[in-house]
């Protein structure tokens, strides 16, 4: 080899050296500054080791393997490779191919460290599983790691084995002459060893699937049944021993020289096997199970129902009765009164695009499609809200310079009372503007870290004037302008923000700049530290630009989910995180699960299905769990990134185990602020999944359970099927169009009453209905599931005790109250509710159904869903306009909800709604009479004006969305009133 060839390989080594190290130093550097250096440390460390083990021990064994082979090998050589040959490949050989197997072996076995970790820090559970009697710690823990433990061993001893006959060949220890088959006694002495160790790794492999029938999911259930228990687990402890046997008959052969005896054994073995594993349990299954399976398999179907509603934590969920009335009586709700005025009408997955509108107020800010569901107290009452951040988006933005270092952050955090409404139909907001002002006092309003953040930016260092833009100077949202002084006393302003901010021109516009000032990500030092980020990003810039200034910090990984993720790597995480105001900042609030899928009897499910829904219609690689704990709460800091982990549940086992593997790395919830706790909400996702198990695990006695006589689902989401007046169908059969499953119903976080005598407080609900398919599909409601989302006492670090309880109202079976999509079809069909959408739909406008929610008040079920209106060009967005509302057979479609409560319950409902200040606000001439004009399909009279009307509609709304991208406020409130009388007017020439 030329030294020419030499150079140039070693520097190519060298450069790849370079590449490789500053992506880890970059990494250490970023996993320092997040104060998780440890984590970053023990998990590179772990895979190491491993990789490491495994590589040694392949490459030890392989490389003995051979080499044994080659020292015993035969004085002749080979018929067909001379020995010449052979003593020029033999050391090459010896070295080249261990090295390759035991790369491929050690990757293999990095991937394991996880579980040898659990392994080694578990601890006993204190619960035994139904069989065997052992502590769960055996197969949450320990099971796995030996089935991989002896999964390896076999690899290894059937490639060694491999090596052996192979090179045997090759030296000559195996040689055909003629029809004769020549084996050396070296080559026989080490093939019987190997074999003999493969077959008893077999056997430790029946012994070790005793244990995995306990989490078995092929069957009826995830378990061992009556067969298995009766004929397939002695069959393998059977097996088992067969298999030990056999090796000793293999290790014999190393003294007789005989092959007879292990090789009539393996043959027996085979024979064996497949009587013992399959064809025995097969005829117990057959003629002992199936005649009488219903009641054979009760015990069984105990076991899995006890351990399924334990490891989804669904054990102590409270049932109670409800008789649901259906007659609405006048003042029906006034011992709801509290849950009546809380009702959410603002809906969070329509009203994004109308946050947008108002309150963007720049193309480089951004709110999320869906905005959040979050509560805070004001003045004393407990208020739920619909908010999200104002997140900055650079895409607009040109160049490198304004991505990376002017426009770096979003501002502010606008929240709406979820149960209120202008006369216009905008959101009522109580924190919202640039400067933000509202209600939620003085915070931090800068958004450095969100669910929309840039790849990076470059923020702070040493500058003598501010470049980042802070927002933009003298502007103000719409909804600003209109509040009153009796909605918000003054506009609060964060303390020394004027300090940290210069008023110049940006761009043409005159902004506010600022400094970042706190501690958010990798300082960059000096040229170094630039050159490895000009690399990590490829980005030039990053090393040549002046703007790159001493002391500069460069964020990157911002997203909220991802730090968490990095910080606790063990976690699965909820996919809806969300944002609200703690303690003077805006944090991101995330719970995280741990999860198994080694729980004995729990039935298997694939996570990644069970969080399918309307709201999240985003399919992910499968997830087998049997096992869910919502064991950590975290948070991010929007401002500087910190991440804190929070240990909610102290009993998870397998936080425990983490938590030794990550010492230090976890904060107890007591020291939670009660601010903190009063924004902790019952996690989503872990919703969803016990929703779905309760749907089948809320029966509990075996012979029901067995014959499903009982079991549930979640509906279909009734707004996917409605969102235009055109899909009615009168007959309220689908059409085959809807052959295709829609997406179930999301859950719904409201403040109710979850039962008779139950105290309102916020909570996350679902419903049910049968779950048949086919033309005895009833989509009428049996059941009612809602958990105690309130983790708040006013303490700090003490937890609501009734927190997490999960409440389900089983409706009986005689009744006939209507599900979901009965309730939709029910509102399509009414005549008066028909006609009215229609007129809405005409012009330039459509319909935009809200969530359909079903609150159990009044000793029955209501059904609310806020209808809204918005322009079909342009940037219409949505504005809630009328309120449908259904108790029993009755429905109301009225301007608010406490008309429509009203209307219902004989003219005087009880309680009072949230949105009475917009009724009072409401000219009730707009209320139209009942007609069946537009559902017989005549013209009505005096469409001349009908069509003016119209017209008018169309040009208001034009006029308004004109006013509303100049910032002209005045001329905004204009259009939005001759709008609202242009609907009037349509309304009452219908009558």
């Amino acid at each position: 080899m030329s030294p020419l060839l030499i150079t140039l390989i070693v520097m190519g080594l060298l450069i790849a050296a370079f590449f490789a190290g500053a992506g880890i130093y970059t990494d250490v550097l970023w996993f320092q500054q997040l104060d998780y250096l440890r984590v970053f440390a023990t998990e590179r460390i772990g895979v190491a080791a491993l990789f490491g083990l495994g590589f040694v021990l392949m490459f030890a064994v392989a490389w003995l393997t051979i080499f044994i082979v080659r020292k015993n090998r035969p004085v002749y050589a080979s018929a067909n490779v001379s020995r010449d040959s052979l003593t020029t490949l033999s050391k090459p050989l010896q070295w080249f191919v261990p090295a390759i197997l035991a790369f491929f072996f050690g990757n293999a076995t990095a991937g394991f460290w996880q579980k040898a970790m659990l392994f080694i820090n578990s601890e006993p559970t204190g619960k035994t599983d139904p069989i065997y009697n052992m502590d769960l710690q055996f197969f949450m823990f320990q099971l796995p790691f030996f089935n991989g433990v002896v999964g390896f061993a076999q690899t290894v001893i059937l490639l060694c084995l491999l090596l052996t006959v192979v090179f045997a060949y090759v030296y000559g220890g195996i040689s055909v002459v003629g029809k004769e088959l020549r084996i050396s006694k070296a080559t026989r002495v080490q093939t019987a060893i190997f074999a003999g160790l493969y077959v008893l790794s077999f056997g430790c492999s029946y012994w070790l699937a005793q244990y995995n029938k306990l989490t078995d999911s092929s069957g009826l259930f995830t378990g061992a049944g009556y067969s298995d228990v009766k004929a397939a687990i002695p069959g393998l402890q059977i097996l088992a021993v067969i298999a030990i046997l056999i090796s000793v008959m293999f290790f014999g052969t190393v003294f007789i020289g005989r092959w007879r005896l292990p090789i009539i054994g393996v043959a027996a073995f085979l024979v064996s096997s497949l009587v013992l594993s399959v064809g025995y349990p097969w005829s117990v299954q057959q003629f002992k199970v199936g005649p009488d399976e219903k009641s054979i398999e009760a015990e069984y179907i105990k076991h899995n129902i006890n351990a399924t509603r334990d490891a989804y934590g669904v054990a102590n969920v409270e049932m109670q009765r409800y008789d649901a009335v259906t007659t609405a009586e006048a003042g029906a709700l006034r011992n709801d009164a509290v849950a009546t005025a809380n009702i959410r009408i603002i809906d969070p997955a329509v009203i994004a695009p109308t946050f947008a509108q108002l309150e963007q107020s720049k193309q480089y800010y951004k709110f999320q499609e869906s905005l959040s569901i979050d509560r805070y107290n004001l003045d004393g009452r407990i208020e739920d809200t619909v908010s999200a951040p104002r997140e900055i988006d650079v895409s607009s933005q040109k160049g490198w310079y304004n991505q990376s270092l002017v426009y770096t952050h979003g501002y502010g955090l606008v929240a709406a009372y979820g149960n209120q409404r202008s006369p216009g139909g905008e959101p009522v907001f109580l924190e919202n503007g640039i400067p933000t002002a509202g209600k939620l006092g003085d915070f931090e309003p800068r958004i450095y870290f969100g669910r929309n953040s840039p790849k990076y930016s470059i923020v702070g260092g040493e500058r003598e004037k501010p470049i980042e833009v802070d927002y933009p100077a003298d502007v103000e949202s719409p909804a600003a302008a209109a509040i009153t002084d009796g909605e918000i006393n003054d506009k609060q302003v964060l303390e020394g923000e004027q300090a940290d901010t210069e008023v110049t021109d940006v761009a043409g516009e005159r902004q506010n700049l600022t400094t970042f000032k706190g501690d958010g990500g990798p300082v960059l030092h000096g040229f170094f530290e630039k050159l490895l980020y000009a690399l990590k990003f490829q980005d030039m810039e990053l090393l040549l630009s002046d703007a790159v200034v001493p002391g500069s910090q460069i964020l990157y990984d911002r997203d909220p989910v991802q730090r968490v993720a990095a910080a606790a790597p063990y976690l699965t995480l909820d996919r809806q995180p969300y944002a609200s105001v703690v303690d003077g900042r805006v944090v991101w609030i995330i719970d995280g699960y741990t999860t198994s899928r080694n729980y004995p009897y729990s039935k298997v499910s694939d996570m990644g299905s069970l969080l399918l829904d309307a709201d999240n219609n985003n399919r992910t690689g499968a997830k087998y769990i049997n096992y869910i704990r919502n064991s950590v709460k975290a948070t991010v800091d929007a401002y500087n990134g910190k991440v804190t982990l929070y240990r909610w549940d102290e009993t998870d086992p397998v936080l425990k185990a983490w938590q030794k593997i990550y010492p230090d790395t976890l904060t107890s919830a007591s020291e939670m602020s009660a601010d903190l706790l009063s924004h902790v909400r019952y996690p989503n996702d872990m919703f969803k999944v016990q929703r779905e198990i309760l749907g089948d695990y809320h029966v509990t006695d075996p012979g029901a359970f067995y014959s499903k006589e009982d079991a549930w689902r979640t509906p279909d989401n009734p707004v996917s099927r409605a969102r235009t007046v055109s899909e009615v169908a009168a007959d309220g059969i689908n059409s085959a169009a809807d052959s295709v499953r829609t997406p179930a119903q999301p859950p719904y976080y409201l403040t109710l009453s979850a039962g008779h005598d139950k105290e309102p407080t916020f909570s996350i609900y679902s419903t049910y209905i049968p779950n048949q398919t086919g033309a005895n599909t009833r989509d009428i409601l049996t059941g009612y599931l809602a958990a105690d989302s309130n983790a708040s006492t006013g303490e700090n670090g003490v937890i609501n005790n009734n927190y997490g309880k999960l409440r389900m109202l089983v409706l009986p079976k005689g009744s006939a109250i209507n599900g979901p999509g009965q309730m939709q079809n029910a509102f399509n069909t009414d005549p008066e509710v028909s006609r009215v959408l229609n007129i809405l739909e005409q012009g330039e406008t459509n319909v935009v159904r809200g969530n359909l929610l079903t609150l159990p008040v009044g000793g029955g079920l209501l059904y609310v869903q806020p209808v809204y209106v918005k322009g079909s060009s342009g940037r219409g967005f949505p504005l809630l306009q009328k309120i449908l509302t259904s108790f029993g057979d009755k429905i109301a479609f009225e301007n608010t909800l406490d008309e429509a409560l009203d209307k219902i319950f004989q003219g005087n409902s009880g309680a009072q709604a949230g949105d009475t200040t917009a009724a009072n606000s409401t000219d009730k001439s707009a209320t139209v009479p009942k007609t069946d004009a537009l559902a017989t399909g005549k013209q009505p009279a005096g469409s001349g004006d009908l069509n003016v009307a119209l017209e008018q509609m169309r040009t208001a709304l034009k006029s308004r969305q004109e006013a509303l991208q100049k910032g002209d406020w005045t001329a905004y409130g204009e259009a939005d009133k001759l709008l609202q009388q242009a609907i009037e007017r349509a309304l009452q020439l219908q009558q």
